[in-house]
């Protein structure tokens, strides 16, 4: 075996690391069901302007990318935007969601009701990336 270091990875080669692991996770904690999920704004427009972007699996929702417009802030949008994808977790049969955050959005998640678990401390310098939880049952 060698190790090669690879500039540029793609999509295909993150889906050939990775499938040893999901096999191995698979026969220790049974299938996943991992399943995207995405919600998206749209402007006047019609273009993509923001939206959520996760998955689910193993009963728990995981909000990877939360965005937003900058005109849109503070009038409910991010909060109708979990919501929406807490109650499609629910519809998937999931009981917990999870999402970890960077500076800034932390009082957003807690005031929806997510509590943290753990943080990693100057990521990126100065700042703090939280992970939190919230049960959906």
């Amino acid at each position: 075996m060698n190790i090669e270091l690879v500039a540029e990875p793609d999509e295909a080669l993150r889906r050939a690391i990775a499938a040893p692991l999901l096999a191995f996770n698979a026969a220790l904690a049974g299938p996943s069901g991992h399943r995207p999920l995405a919600l998206v704004v749209h402007d006047a427009d019609g273009g993509v302007c923001g939206g959520l972007w996760g998955a689910t699996a193993y009963g728990w929702l995981y909000t990877q990318m939360l965005v937003v417009p900058e005109p849109a802030r503070g009038r409910g949008l991010g909060r109708d935007l979990m919501l929406a994808a807490e109650a499609e977790a629910r519809r998937r049969g999931c009981t917990h969601a999870w999402v970890d955050t960077q500076f800034g959005a932390l009082a957003f998640y807690e005031r929806l009701g997510y509590t943290v678990f753990g943080s990693l401390p100057d990521y990126p310098p100065g700042f703090c990336r939280s992970f939190l939880q919230k049960a959906l049952v």
